[in-house]
């Protein structure tokens, strides 16, 4: 149970990270270093997010499953 809210608070990471990415491009018209900033973070968190479901499913930790 404890790996899924893990996986739920970095997708929300991301989210707020991409969100903050485009706020900060629209309020400096893309000319400011905090929107590369932003978007490197959530690129970071992503594979980050990838390489921790591949480690929990090879743990068993989860249980991967097909669409029925």
């Amino acid at each position: 149970m404890l790996i899924k809210l893990v996986i739920v608070g970095v997708l929300i990471a991301i989210l707020y990270s991409l969100g903050s990415a485009l706020f900060y491009m629209v309020k400096s018209g893309g000319r400011d270093d905090r929107t590369v900033k932003s978007l490197t973070i959530r690129v970071a968190l992503s594979v980050g997010l990838f390489i921790l479901l591949l480690v929990a499913a090879a743990l068993g930790w989860i249980k991967p499953h097909g669409i029925y």
